[in-house]
């Protein structure tokens, strides 16, 4: 056998061939020899990270560390390895003793500002790479990370120029193409943010969430190129485990409640699997009040907030003291205005990382947490991950499971999540008894209604209108809608003006089956009074499938314009047929595409039909359950009342229904 210096040179020198095996061969025989070479020790855990056995690599590294505590290069490993397994908090504990001991390391600045980024410390991250940077002024990887930081803080200009930088360091960096695509994606740039993500395709195909992104900025755009083989290596890799697209986007398309649970479990192992289980906070009740905290980014004009703003008014605040906690910012709006008037108090979270945010939440005594994003918006999945309260719920915000033990329920109706469907969700279901979607019954219409001319639509003739979000629209779906206009002479199709490249595409696509592309009018955005209020210059608004119309449904149904949706086969897609039965419009469900079409072509030919079913809905906003805003609030309330007493009892969460 060699000896220990020869081997161990031998083992450096295969490791920087590649020759990861080889390496490790040799390693093992030393440490089989001499159980204490430092060197080995340290060597055989990067043979093992490069190998993703990063877990095989911790107990070589706690033995080096015994040995050797005062090695920065041991600790420096040792944080790379706990990063990788997602033990954050323990990595930025390696790092920081790694940089006490060696302070002008380059490489360890940069991978203790990775890890601030993962617990969204991105002031603590920036200080670092731009420390690493002034050491190491040409480090790529320092750049890239810091366009990462950038971009998480909306500073999106300032991430473009060092993303600029570090792909002109390293022009065939594919992380840096994907971020690139991440940061036009956050610019609302899709053409652009397909652009990049399509070269860091050609660059690595297998990067992970890269497919999905692309795919989701595709649907944004409506280029429908290559989708049916994108969708299908998508689906390949969720099945082998591979985590090829985020779940929001991916409820955009899929069609399987199965595939969309593993796509949340993959995305939640990735991010918390290997995280320690944290424990839940023993918060003693108080004897007073339940304290709810709903913690979400969008309390401003945005969707969410829009449909919940009614519920927070009418909370019962003697039995519930209500604490916003807010990862998003405050935009001035009238929404805004009312949710600060609504909550007991708003906690600003947006500049804190995870466990700042815990400690707050934690501060304030909250019994049950309220998650009103899961993995769409401005989320914070982290916080939920350590445990910030001892009841966690997936509400509205996110229309299905989030894959994870942390979040204990998700509160759901009847229709939108069928009993036999409880086993694609992590949580334990909580059915309440009428449509779970809260709405808001003082929503304002803007009191002078535009005229059909104003909006750019024709005197006469059917007006067929869809304001759902064009990553809804599907090549299937599109193509239902064409047949529908051809089929009703002088109609046209009113839709969002979601971008100039998704304007084109729809154009070009209407063409294409032989429909004038002068029959696309499309709507530009307004405010949500105007918004409302322009409804009126449509007859019928066309659903989308596999993602319906929600808080899109909610509006036309407020705003009295009827809505033709077809059933889907996933939370998502069966949204609008929860709202239109629960408005007792049931008649405007359909059971298969065939049947939509058929539907929407005998409204537009029957004007009474159809004039006599707006007319029903304008009779039932006022009684049905949907839009009983204080009705939806108490259901909610007994909800977490059931939650609560399971939790005092010392019983753990189970699925339950709210009666009415």
């Amino acid at each position: 056998m060699p000896a220990p210096t020869d081997l161990f040179q031998s083992a450096l020198a295969a490791l920087r061939q590649g020759r990861l095996n080889d390496a490790e061969r040799d390693l093992r025989k030393i440490l089989r020899k001499d159980p204490k070479h430092l060197g080995a020790l340290n060597v055989l855990a990067i043979a093992l990270v490069s190998l993703n056995r990063h877990a095989e690599a911790e107990p070589h590294l706690k033995s080096a560390l015994r040995l050797g505590p005062a090695s920065d290069v041991t600790l420096y490993n040792y944080g790379l390895v706990l990063k990788a397994l997602k033990r954050p908090d323990e990595a930025l504990q390696r790092l920081t003793e790694a940089l006490a001991l060696n302070p002008h390391n380059a490489e360890t600045l940069n991978s203790r500002g990775a890890v601030f980024n993962e617990v969204r410390d991105y002031a603590a991250a920036l200080a670092d790479f731009d420390k690493a940077l002034k050491l190491q002024p040409r480090y790529a990887a320092a750049y890239f990370n810091k366009s990462k930081s950038l971009a998480e803080l909306e500073r999106c200009d300032e991430a473009l120029s060092a993303n600029d930088a570090a792909l002109a360091l390293q022009p065939d960096m594919a992380e840096a193409w994907f971020a690139r695509g991440f940061i036009f994606a956050k610019l609302r740039r899709p053409a652009e943010a397909v652009a990049a993500y399509m070269q860091a395709r050609r660059l690595n195909p297998d990067l992970p969430l890269l497919k999905g992104n692309l795919l989701h900025q595709k649907m944004l755009v409506c280029d429908w190129s290559g989708l049916d083989d994108l969708i299908g290596e998508i689906e390949t890799d969720l099945a082998a485990g591979k985590l090829a697209a985020e779940p929001f986007g991916w409820q955009g398309i899929a069609i399987s409640e199965a595939s969309l649970q593993r796509c949340a479990e993959l995305t939640n192992a990735a991010q918390f699997g290997r995280m320690p289980a944290p424990s839940i906070p023993s918060i003693a009740p108080s004897g007073g009040p339940v304290r709810i905290g709903y913690l979400s980014g969008e309390f401003r004009e945005q969707a969410t907030s829009l449909l919940l703003v009614g519920v927070l008014e009418r909370h019962d605040k003697n039995a519930f003291e209500i604490v916003a906690f807010d990862n998003g910012y405050d935009d001035g709006g009238p929404t805004r205005q009312r949710i600060n008037r609504a909550v007991h108090r708003v906690v600003d979270i947006a500049g804190m990382s995870d466990p700042q945010a815990v400690d707050a939440i934690r501060g304030e005594r909250i019994d049950i947490l309220v998650n009103l994003n899961g993995y769409f918006g401005r989320q914070r999945n982290g916080v939920f991950a350590r445990r910030a309260a001892p009841i966690q719920v997936n509400y509205l915000g996110f229309p299905g499971t989030i894959g994870a033990a942390f979040m204990d329920y998700i509160i759901a109706d009847p229709i939108v999540l069928p009993a036999e469907h409880r086993r694609f969700y992590s949580e334990k279901v909580v059915w309440l008894p009428d449509c779970y979607q809260s709405n808001d019954d003082r929503r304002d219409i803007a009191t002078s209604a535009p005229t059909r001319e104003d909006c750019g639509l024709p005197a006469r003739g059917v007006v067929f209108c869809c304001f759902n979000n064009a990553y809804k629209i599907t090549p299937d779906v599109f193509s239902s809608w064409m047949r529908i206009l051809a089929a009703v002479d002088g109609s046209v199709l009113w839709l969002l003006d979601d971008s100039v490249a998704a304007v084109a595409n729809l154009r070009r696509e209407a063409s294409q089956r032989g429909i004038d592309p002068a029959r696309l009018v499309f709507a530009e955005r307004v405010s949500p009074p105007e918004h409302l209020a322009r409804h009126c210059c449509a007859d019928l608004f066309l659903d989308t499938l596999p993602y319906n119309a929600h808080t899109t449904a909610s509006d036309a149904l407020w705003a009295g314009l009827p809505l033709l949706t077809c059933r889907g086969t996933t939370f998502a897609g069966r949204v609008a047929s929860s709202l239109l039965t629960h408005v007792n419009l049931p008649e405007l469900v359909t059971d298969d595409p065939a049947m939509y079409e058929r539907h929407a072509i005998e409204l537009a030919s029957q004007p009474a039909k159809l004039a006599a079913i707006r007319s029903k809905l304008a009779d039932m906003r006022s009684q049905s359950a949907l839009f009983d805003t204080r009705r939806t609030a108490r259901h909610i309330e007994a909800a977490y009342q059931a939650m609560q007493a399971r939790r005092l009892a010392r019983l753990a969460p189970q699925h339950f229904s709210v009666t009415g």
